[in-house]
């Protein structure tokens, strides 16, 4: 009854490709072969093989994904990828070619440079209280012209005090291996912290004028530092500070303001703990400069220099 199969052939044998075959022919054959042959296995091969092919796709344009050539190239799309094959930026290769003395230098240089970037970042976010002095001065109205633009100054002034305070304490610049995009967040958000005490000020201001209860805010700069990126935030636990760093904290609260006192401690801690990132650079660099020369005597290559810095450093027993 081959016959009657093939013309009335079911869904399920439709895709079977031996159906056609007599059915006698078909039993030698499943008897006969060393492969078991069914339908179901070959309904489950093609899903299979689709399954593989998207996989191996999907890795294709995973790769594909990936920038052929540098970001420093003007052509994004692959052109002369193979000539940006061997390519170093030139802050590595300057890394890579200085020496001990330089990259010290660099240590302390961006130390000093610091003072200077967190002026004008503090610039940056009081420009428009800065704007208000200038217009102020050269457009002045009859009582302006008489206080010599006293309450414009005054309200910069501050507004640069505080913005600098903020900064420092929340580790603007402090990690030298830090993205120029966190440091801007830093920036961005000391400038709302600034911004959020002036208005819990005009708040205090309005409650003692009605005689409603003064509002208790919390601090605006929490202890731990929110500078520190995520992967290296840990509990930190408030800083010991010497009987010379407390007298010198002392000192300096004596001459700020009460509601500006907090910030200015946190401001001082934050110098503290900059110092302290960059007497440890030093050190570790004056620790990797100890093992390169210890290398080189134990190859035999000990130079002049090498000799004088190992003698000094054995009468002094230190740096």
């Amino acid at each position: 009854m081959g016959w009657w199969d093939s013309l009335w052939a079911s869904s399920s044998s439709s895709d079977d490709p031996l159906r056609k075959l007599d059915p006698k022919l078909r039993e030698f054959l499943e008897r006969e072969s060393p492969v078991k042959y069914s339908a179901a296995q070959q309904q489950q091969s093609p899903a299979k093989e689709q399954q593989a092919t998207a996989a191996t796709i999907g890795a294709a344009e995973g790769e594909t994904n990936k920038p052929v050539v540098p970001r420093e190239s003007q052509f994004q799309d692959g052109r002369y990828a193979h000539l940006w094959k061997t390519y170093k930026p030139l802050a590595e290769i300057e890394a890579e070619t200085k020496s001990d003395h330089e990259k010290l230098m660099d240590v302390l240089e961006a130390y000093k440079e610091r003072k200077n970037q967190i002026g004008k970042a503090a610039l940056e976010n009081c420009a428009l209280e800065q704007l208000d002095w200038r217009q102020c001065m050269t457009n002045p109205s009859l009582s302006e012209r008489m206080t010599m633009c006293r309450d414009q100054i005054k309200k910069f002034e501050r507004c640069y005090m505080t913005q600098t305070r903020l900064l420092k304490a929340l580790g603007y610049l402090s990690t030298y291996d830090r993205s120029p995009e966190v440091e801007e967040d830093i920036q961005l958000h000391a400038d709302t912290l600034y911004h959020r005490m002036l208005s819990q000020e005009a708040e205090i201001a309005a409650a003692r004028k009605e005689g409603r209860p003064i509002p208790k805010f919390p601090p605006l700069i929490p202890r731990v530092s929110v500078a520190a990126e995520p992967q290296k935030q840990q509990p930190q636990q408030e800083e010991e500070l010497t009987q010379e760093q407390r007298s010198t904290l002392k000192e300096r609260l004596k001459k700020v303001a009460e509601e500006d006192q907090a910030a200015e401690e946190e401001a001082y801690r934050a110098e503290l703990r900059a110092k302290a990132e960059v007497a440890s650079r030093v050190q570790d660099l004056w620790n990797k400069q100890e093992r390169d020369r210890q290398k080189r005597k134990e190859r035999g290559e000990e130079t002049l220099w090498d000799r004088l810095s190992g003698t000094f450093r054995s009468s002094d027993g230190k740096r």
